[in-house]
């Protein structure tokens, strides 16, 4: 089995250029297949192929850490539980474990939290470089009038939100009115401003792959800067077959228009073995510049836990109780 070699957690970054998109290419789009069994056959072999252990996967593991969306978007959310989950942000691995670890300044990718409470979350995160990221345009089923969706999106980022995270119109994909999807996406991009977006594809209620690979490209050609796999609402969420499917996307996207667009997949990556399984395969398919938080994120609330718990048994040699390592 391959052993993939430690990398450093915090690297210098460099301001990526934001995708301003293109036009719309339809003859591009039309020609964009999948083929879902050599896709999945590549997907069920990673696990096997790729195995990081000790000080392999500690290190690993904490540049995982940098690259989570904590998140919480649960219809019981309080303010005080989005104060406590912007304190585990700025704290995310217990300090005595960091200190082992030679490790210091770890935060989180970002916060993700409903429109709500994105003020609070800004309040709770100041002093930090930590992003607040809105979910918005109706979140998570993106059917409410579209004015609305906009309206949403500015106030988001009116009160400090710097990424928002939109959800696409399912029925644009399914019947194949890359037009309008490609119309909607660019005016959710505009009203975002200066704010980064995300945008999600809710890959579960797409029916096809190859559905997935041309409303990946379509986002990415109307100026999506992220696009993200899952609201983790639906009932299948981020998995690796679509995860190949959209990196691919992304990769001729450079290919074709030198920009680089970032992924997130969101929804059921709640095991640290998942995270190095996901980590793994951005680095074989389109290298380390996708191993940053301007690049990658994981959208996930229990995930940081499992994580925590894998790193003091690496320190100690002992499992803790998950309750041990809390996330709000």
């Amino acid at each position: 089995m391959t052993t993939l070699t430690p990398s450093p957690t915090q690297l210098p970054q460099v301001a990526l250029p934001r995708n301003d998109g293109m036009p719309l290419d339809l003859d591009w789009v039309a020609a964009v297949q999948a083929n879902t069994s050599a896709i999945e056959r590549r997907a069920a072999t990673l696990g096997g192929r790729r195995s990081v252990k000790k000080e392999w996967q500690a290190a690993w593991l904490l540049k995982a850490v940098s690259l989570i969306d904590l998140t919480t978007l649960s219809g019981d959310d309080t303010w005080g539980r989005v104060e406590r989950l912007c304190a585990k942000a700025r704290q995310p691995v217990s300090p005595w474990m960091l200190e082992k670890l030679g490790m210091d300044g770890l935060t989180v990718g970002a916060v993700c939290v409903y429109h709500d409470m994105v003020e609070t979350a800004v309040r709770s995160l100041e002093g930090t470089n930590i992003p607040v990221a809105a979910v918005s345009t109706g979140f998570p089923a993106g059917l409410s009038p579209f004015d609305l969706r906009i309206e949403e999106i500015r106030r988001s980022v009116a009160a400090g939100a710097r990424e928002i995270d939109i959800v696409i119109s399912r029925r644009h994909v399914l019947t194949g009115n890359w037009q309008a999807l490609y119309d909607e996406m660019r005016e959710m991009r505009a009203a975002c401003g200066a704010a980064h977006v995300k945008a999600i594809l809710a890959t579960g209620e797409l029916a096809t792959l190859r559905n997935v690979a041309r409303a990946s490209l379509v986002c990415m050609m109307a100026g999506a800067d992220f696009i993200k796999t899952s609201t983790g609402k639906e009932s299948v969420n981020a998995t690796l077959p679509v995860t190949l499917t959209m990196i691919r996307a992304i990769r001729d996207y450079q290919d074709r228009t030198g920009i680089k667009v970032g992924y997130k997949p969101a929804g059921g990556i709640a095991k640290a073995k998942d995270a190095l399984l996901y980590l793994a395969l951005m680095k074989d398919e389109l290298g380390h510049p996708w191993l940053q938080p301007d690049l990658f994120r994981f959208g996930a609330s229990s995930l940081l836990g499992d994580i925590e718990r894998q790193l003091e048994h690496y320190l100690t040699g002992h499992y803790s109780a998950a309750n041990r390592h809390p996330m709000g």
